[in-house]
């Protein structure tokens, strides 16, 4: 989910006049790549606290972005439906990513990531 969001992201800078507002396009852009890089970085960090804590990341990487969408919407950078979509996504990933913490600081307390149940 956080690299489809990703890529949409990337098409709207591409695609729109965002092109030329260089520092709103680049937060953009980290705070997408931020979200499925944190993902990636926890699952490889090698315990649960840290995967949580990257998750965490993550997770803040998505209402950043959420943020940052809205500055587009106020400056005619996006549609109003291309803003709905992209935030609703942001949200999906965000709850996705919510569901996934809850389910390891509740069943993995003491496990590392990969060790079985």
């Amino acid at each position: 989910m956080g690299r489809q969001l990703s890529r949409q992201v990337y098409e709207v800078v591409r695609d729109s006049a965002l092109e030329r507002h260089f520092s709103l396009k680049d937060q953009m852009l980290r705070s997408a790549g931020s979200i499925m890089d944190n993902i990636a970085e926890g699952f490889d960090a090698g315990s649960n606290r840290e995967f949580v804590k990257f998750l965490q990341d993550s997770k803040r990487s998505c209402t950043e972005l959420q943020s940052q969408l809205y500055r587009c919407l106020d400056q005619e950078y996006v549609t109003e439906e291309k803003f709905r979509q992209l935030f609703e996504q942001a949200e999906n990933t965000k709850n996705k990513i919510g569901a996934f913490l809850q389910y390891l600081t509740r069943n993995l307390d003491h496990r590392t990531v990969g060790q079985p149940l």
